[in-house]
């Protein structure tokens, strides 16, 4: 098992920045891949970005060039940088591992943190 908990949410105004943390632990020599996925009131939840342990990065493109996801082997802990923000990038965040594949598709994660809140005023 692989237990995933994300900090570092909160309000900002649009244009702002903040970065999202999550800190893995357990069986955590299992996991491939990890990602971010968010899930705004209504909708249902998508793939933000992704990482591999080898590096390679995979992002949607609503985020492409404003947001950064980075992993930190040694401390087991996977991060987002999102700078620019905008008000539809409010949305509870998750952070999720996958030991498989990776992708963008939350049906291909099993493991999932309990979700943060990002607020995106205009």
């Amino acid at each position: 098992q692989v237990q995933l908990s994300e900090s570092g949410g909160g309000s900002v105004q649009a244009g702002g920045s903040l970065r999202l943390s999550c800190a893995a632990s357990g069986y955590t020599t299992s996991v491939y891949c990890m990602g971010w996925f968010r899930q705004a009131p209504g909708k249902e939840r998508e793939g933000v970005a992704t990482i591999v342990r080898g590096g390679t990065t995979s992002y949607a493109d609503s985020v492409k060039g404003r947001f950064t996801i980075s992993l930190d082997k040694s401390e087991n802990t996977l991060y987002l940088q999102m700078n620019n923000l905008k008000p539809e990038d409010t949305a509870t965040y998750y952070c999720g591992a996958a030991r498989f594949t990776c992708s963008r598709r939350p049906a291909d994660f099993p493991y999932w943190g309990q979700g943060i809140q990002v607020t995106v005023s205009s």
